[in-house]
C-alpha cells in the first residue's frame, strides 16, 4: 500500500493549473447540492466513469467543500502518476485482499484523525450508463466501524450540450449514516448504498436531459 504524501505548495500550484485545464476542456462544470456539506471528517463517494473524476473531486475541494481530501486510487495508476500522492492519493491493489484491507485501515485512520476521504465504490471506471453500479464493500466497512461519520454521495454525469466542449454535471446527495443503510450485513448495506446512488445518478441524468441549468451553478 502506497500512502499519501501531501505537499501544500504542490497542491497550491496544481489547483491553479487544474482550473485552467478544466476551462480549456469543459464548457461548464455544473454543481448542485440541496444541503450544506458537513465539516470534516466526511466520506465522499461517487460513481466512476471518467479519468476526470478524481481531478474534479480536487476542484470541488477547493471551490465548494473546503475539505483537505485524501483519495483511494489504483496502485497501478498511482505508480504511473506518482505526483497524485502529493495531492492526497493513496493506493489500493484489488488483486490482493490483504492490500485492500491495509488500504481500508489507512482510510479508517485518516477518518479517525479528522480527515476527509474519497472513494469510488465501483472500484474501476465503467460506462456512465452501466447498471447496476456494482459497489464494492469498502464504504460500508468504513461507516460500519465509524457510524458517526457521514457518507456524502456525489453523482458525476458527462454530456455534450449545445457547444463544442462537453459539460460535466455534479450533484450532491444528503449525508447518510450507517443507520440509514438497510440491512445488518455489510453486503446488504452496500446494496442499499448502491441503490441510493443509482437513484441519485438517474435523477441527475434527468436534469441533464431536461437542461435544468437554473438549479446549478458553474464552477469554472
Amino acid at each position: 500500500m502506497i500512502p499519501a504524501k501531501k505537499n501544500k505548495y504542490f497542491d497550491f500550484v496544481f489547483t491553479i493549473y487544474l482550473k485552467r485545464i478544466l476551462k480549456s476542456s469543459f464548457d461548464k462544470v455544473y454543481w448542485h447540492s440541496k444541503i450544506d456539506i458537513p465539516s470534516s471528517p466526511v466520506l465522499f463517494i461517487a460513481n466512476h466513469s471518467s479519468w476526470w473524476d478524481g481531478l474534479l473531486f480536487h476542484h470541488l475541494s477547493r471551490t465548494v467543500f473546503k475539505h483537505d481530501l485524501y483519495m483511494m486510487m489504483h496502485e497501478s495508476g498511482l505508480k504511473q502518476y506518482p505526483f497524485f500522492r502529493r495531492l492526497g492519493a493513496f493506493s489500493v491493489n484489488r488483486s490482493h485482499p490483504k492490500d485492500i484491507l491495509r488500504s481500508l485501515q489507512y482510510a479508517e485512520q485518516l477518518l479517525q484523525d479528522g480527515e476527509t476521504v474519497c472513494l469510488f465504490p465501483q472500484g474501476d471506471e465503467f460506462h456512465i450508463e452501466k447498471r447496476p453500479l456494482q459497489f464494492q464493500t469498502g464504504a460500508a466497512y468504513l461507516v460500519e466501524h465509524h457510524p458517526e461519520i457521514p457518507i456524502v454521495p456525489l453523482s458525476f454525469y458527462y454530456s455534450f450540450g449545445h457547444n463544442k466542449k462537453p459539460e460535466v454535471w455534479i450533484q450532491a446527495g444528503r449525508p447518510l449514516y450507517n443507520a440509514d443503510l438497510f440491512g445488518n450485513q455489510r453486503k446488504d448495506k452496500t446494496q442499499s448504498l448502491e441503490q441510493i446512488c443509482t437513484l441519485q445518478l438517474d435523477e441527475l441524468k434527468g436534469r441533464v436531459v431536461h437542461e435544468q441549468h437554473a438549479l446549478f451553478s458553474n464552477l469554472i
